[in-house]
């Protein structure tokens, strides 16, 4: 009777912390709770994708940027706080500092290195993996080794107010390099020599937008809580493509290319 009791009061489903989330039909929590993830980008996209994942019950992630902290980095990033800035602290290592204030149970794990620094060993202890990058070097670096691995890919890219979410799924997606233009291209070529060295060129600051930041990386996390339980059918198959200030949302298709150096490496 004590234990009937205990579960009919009013009270009882308020202490679960993640009763409500096991009330999503399709939501597999067990799973969401064993994934180990892979988050590159410490920025204010890497900060709004952990936070929804801490939130969503993700325990282990990885959170992988070369970056330190600064001061224009506040206004948009919900782990960072002053001290951070005058400190030049690791934006991975802030985000991993404030995040287990979110759950003291939380696993993450900060790497200071650049994205092509990442050991091989790295893409294979993770299942899944969020791209939260601001340049195309790195994220095709990012979906090249994802891809040959095997392990799903959730890109995320903003700018001012509007932003864009691609789901690389190997190996039956279109990657990120089958969706490269011209212009790409050509950003790629002055960033590299003609020996493959890497060069440095002035790249402009570019506009960020809190509220754009947000619904792009809840986007992402939704998508990547789908992969995990097991629902990859009902994620995205092209290019989704947001813009804040007419409202708008567009899914682009994006053709599969069979000619793709990635596509054809990991058919080797």
């Amino acid at each position: 009777m004590d234990r009937m009791a205990e579960l009919l009061r009013v009270d009882h489903l308020e202490e679960d912390r993640w009763e409500r989330s096991m009330r999503v039909g399709w939501l597999d929590m067990d799973a969401v709770r064993s994934a180990q993830v892979l988050v590159i980008g410490a920025g204010a996209l890497g900060n709004e994708v952990v936070k929804n994942l801490a939130l969503s019950g993700v325990r282990r992630i990885t959170v992988v940027d070369m970056d330190q902290v600064a001061r224009s980095n506040l206004n948009r990033c919900v782990f960072f706080r002053e001290e951070d800035a005058l400190s030049n602290m690791g934006k991975s290592e802030a985000l991993a500092k404030r995040a287990l204030e979110l759950d003291p149970q939380l696993e993450v794990r900060p790497l200071i290195m650049r994205v092509e620094e990442l050991e091989v060993a790295e893409f294979e202890r993770h299942q899944i993996a969020f791209g939260c990058l601001d340049n195309i070097a790195a994220r095709l670096h990012l979906n090249a080794h994802a891809y040959f691995h095997g392990i799903p890919l959730i890109d995320g890219g903003t700018l001012g107010t509007a932003g864009k979410v691609q789901v690389v799924v190997p190996p039956t997606t279109p990657c990120l390099q089958c969706a490269m233009n011209r212009t790409h291209l050509q950003v790629l070529e002055k960033r590299f020599s003609c020996t493959g060295a890497d060069t440095s060129f002035y790249e402009p600051k570019l506009a960020a937008e809190i509220t754009t930041t947000s619904v792009i990386a809840a986007i992402q996390v939704r998508e990547g809580l789908k992969l995990i339980s097991g629902q990859g059918d009902r994620c995205l198959r092209h290019l989704l493509y947001y813009n804040g200030l007419t409202n708008d949302i567009q899914e682009l298709e994006v053709p599969l290319d069979l000619d793709c150096p990635v596509h054809a490496r990991r058919e080797v």
